[in-house]
């Protein structure tokens, strides 16, 4: 059978029943091969850039082995295939699975945000283990998708936030729950980003499609349009179709440890604003296929126990907060990437990116709030950690961002984007603007403005399934 027969037979075979979402053959359903060792055998969608770090840290934790990649670009995998001659290579990551299933154990994610979805779903319907890098998904609806399906499946999932695994965090939880600063009402945080191209229309013009490259593939779930060197390798994160922006890139970065700490859930409501190009005087130019060059985000979190509404503030593209008051001259304000600032209603907390550096304010207080530790570390990080969880089996050890977290975390995210995506809905001639959006997280829907709904899931050309329950 050729390889484009054998590619149509798998996607014809392969609708889930229960979802009608996407692409697994049915003779290969049900329970995962487990591996006569006490390593996981793992597959990576993605070798390249952030897949081939994400590959070296799995092989680094001991207890793995990599048995198969599959990456549609051979410029950009070359290097893990030649660290990793034994691992059988393909460019379609739906060939691999189906070949390898009983070969693998788990599945790492690391493709451009329009991918996860898809990979990860497919991954899991075949009782695999998946790690996905964050963020988990492209849009709202995939997210909710993927949180179900890891507890349908009982698969161990990890999204790729790698400083939910860090000492900061869990420091930052034992302040807040022995009521250092009391109960939180306000967040602030901030990113550097974006350092790529940004706030621009789409590429012009056809350019010839390098012959390492398998365009269609690349693409993939997404509809056809033609090749342009600015969107591979990088560039492609800051045009919606593909990427997230700067809040996707850096949000499950800078949000979570706040997010973590305050115990937070699904927003009800979200606002924003954005910064326009203007290409001539007074002249604004409208680039719907592009994420702005800076933006900034008022999300509400309604809280319960008769703990106060929080408020959390996102901003990027050069905007940052208001300096603290009690920060002395000299002290910084989170980290070169960013950071996040809890306001509470006895006192504030501080960390950088990542969860890094975490400090009461004042810095004086540091050293006068003592609270013993009650979480326990990971030592090992945040790769070895999914990597023996993996081994231990579904619910026998705990990870730092399982999909039952990492999804109300990632829709946080999204639900920024999707304020953004909705203020340069042009309604006639006139962009709509600021405007409230009001949220209805239980049927994932926007109550007070349907043309922004269209964010919240994408159609999937044809061959990639199809979305709805």
């Amino acid at each position: 059978m050729s390889n484009n027969a054998s590619r149509r037979k798998f996607i014809r075979d392969s609708a889930l029943a229960a979802t009608g979402f996407f692409i697994v053959p049915r003779h290969v359903l049900g329970k995962g091969y487990v591996a006569p060792s006490d390593k996981l055998n793992i597959a990576s969608i993605g070798a390249g850039g952030k897949g081939q770090s994400d590959i070296a840290e799995f092989f680094k934790s001991g207890h793995a082995n990599i048995v198969a990649l599959a990456d549609v670009d051979d410029r950009q995998s070359a290097t893990t295939r030649k660290n990793f001659p034994n691992a059988r290579n393909y460019k379609d990551f739906r060939q691999m699975l189906e070949k390898e299933y009983k070969n693998v154990d788990a599945v790492s994610v690391s493709t451009p945000d329009h991918v996860h979805a898809v990979a990860a779903l497919a991954a899991m319907q075949l009782g695999k283990h998946v790690y996905v890098q964050k963020p988990m998904t492209h849009d709202i609806y995939e997210a909710r998708t993927l949180t179900e399906a890891a507890k349908r499946y009982k698969v161990v999932t990890q999204m790729g936030n790698q400083g939910a695994s860090g000492d900061g965090v869990r420091q930052m939880q034992e302040w807040y729950k022995a009521g250092a600063i009391g109960d939180a009402h306000t967040i602030v945080c901030w990113t550097n980003r974006p350092v790529w191209p940004q706030g621009f229309g789409k590429p012009k013009g056809k350019e010839d499609i390098p012959p390492e490259l398998d365009w269609d593939l690349w693409l993939g779930p997404n509809e056809y349009e033609e090749y342009h060197k600015g969107y591979v390798p990088f560039n492609w994160r800051g045009y919606w179709t593909f990427g997230t922006g700067a809040l996707g890139d850096m949000g499950c970065h800078i949000i979570d440890p706040a997010f973590k700490t305050v115990g937070l859930g699904y927003p009800s409501t979200v606002e924003c604003s954005v910064a326009n190009v203007y290409e001539q005087m007074w002249t604004a130019s409208y680039y719907p296929d592009s994420c702005p060059i800076s933006s900034s985000l008022k999300l509400n979190f309604p809280m319960s126990n008769g703990k106060p509404d929080v408020k959390l503030y996102w901003m990027d593209g050069g905007i940052a907060p208001e300096r603290p008051d009690e920060l002395l001259e000299g002290e910084k304000m989170g980290d070169d990437g960013g950071g996040a600032i809890i306001t509470g209603t006895k006192g504030k907390m501080m960390c950088g990116t990542y969860g890094s550096n975490p400090t009461l304010l004042p810095t004086s207080r540091n050293k006068e709030v003592n609270v013993a530790k009650t979480l326990a570390r990971v030592p090992e990080g945040h790769y070895a950690q999914w990597v023996n969880a993996c081994i231990a089996g579904y619910g026998k050890q705990e990870v730092s961002s399982p999909f039952e977290y990492a999804g109300p975390l990632t829709e946080t995210i999204l639900m920024g984007n999707l304020a953004l995506r909705a203020w340069n809905v042009k309604e006639g001639n006139k962009f709509t603007g600021r405007k409230k959006l009001l949220w209805d997280a239980a049927n994932m829907k926007i109550t007070n403005y349907d043309a922004a709904n269209q964010f919240v899931q994408r159609t999937y050309r044809e061959g990639w399934g199809k979305a709805g329950f």
